[in-house]
């Protein structure tokens, strides 16, 4: 019981935080950068001098002996789908939150910006399979459930497999959907999947790291635990031969990443946990 309390306290924060930054700072940016499916008809007016004769109602103008045009807006209404990595090395932190409690965060913003632009949103959970597949809805039970599942869930599996994830959601999501990638890159196998979502989906990628991914600070012989592998070393943090390896190898995979995801077209952005991360979501859809 205690839990479960503890749980919906959480949801509610996520919700207030989470629904006022979409509020005050996303929709519109959010609307503008992610646009419609087209061009819906809306109602018929007289012809006036400059109309494309293209857009001629000939029934309406042959019914009232006077030319009409058809009228036309854009047709908002979108599917978003959140690919969320729950792999075990987004459980990694050192900045006063995990790379999952920053990904919670950031996915309920964008779920909340989508459903006040009365769009769709739906969720995969991967690993290096499949956890979770919520089908696309509207609501606000709906994005409630989205973020409990994110607070709560607990992977089968732990190793990360993004190609997995993207095969996925080409096969599921027939319609073509705006989908955020949410994760920290740490597999780089899956040129042939993100070139065949990226060519059906509208794909952007938010990229969540930890500072002390990329520099190994020196605070002498430490053990360390692979949180997908489960894999245990003892490493002597005050070499920087091995602090210079380190760092070299997260350079080698991040150019790789950034290089195929400008490759194929998509908007990437950088989400750093215990940092703000407003500027970079606006960022990210100015860049559209």
């Amino acid at each position: 019981m205690q839990a479960d309390k503890e749980i919906l306290k959480r949801v509610r924060q996520i919700e207030i935080k989470a629904r006022g930054l979409s509020q005050q700072l996303f929709s519109g940016e959010y609307h503008s950068a992610f646009k419609g499916r087209g061009m819906a008809f809306s109602e018929v007016r007289e012809y006036q001098y400059g109309d494309d004769v293209r857009n001629i109602d000939w029934n309406v103008t042959a019914r009232l002996n006077h030319p009409y045009v058809k009228v036309f807006e854009e047709e908002r209404e979108l599917t978003v789908m959140l690919l969320i990595d729950v792999s075990g090395s987004n459980d990694f932190g050192t900045n006063r939150q995990s790379k999952r409690d920053l990904i919670t965060e950031v996915a309920a913003t964008l779920a909340f910006s989508a459903i006040a632009n009365n769009d769709k949103v739906g969720m995969i959970l991967f690993s290096e399979d499949i956890e979770l597949f919520i089908p696309p809805k509207k609501g606000k039970t709906h994005i409630l459930r989205i973020i409990r599942e994110l607070l709560t869930f607990q992977p089968v599996h732990r190793r990360s497999n993004v190609q997995v994830a993207l095969q996925y959601l080409t096969n599921a999501i027939k319609k073509r959907s705006t989908v955020f990638l949410l994760s920290d890159f740490r597999d780089d196998g899956f040129t042939d999947a993100l070139k065949i979502a990226s060519g059906k989906h509208d794909v952007a990628a938010l990229r969540v790291v930890d500072r002390h991914e990329r520099t190994l600070p020196d605070i002498g012989l430490q053990w360390f635990r692979d949180l997908e592998t489960g894999e245990e070393c003892l490493v002597d943090t005050s070499s920087a031969t091995v602090r210079n390896q380190f760092a070299a190898r997260y350079k080698a995979l991040d150019e790789r990443t950034s290089a195929l995801l400008t490759k194929y077209g998509i908007d990437s952005v950088e989400l750093s946990t215990g940092e703000d991360y407003v500027k970079a979501l606006i960022r990210l859809f100015r860049l559209r």
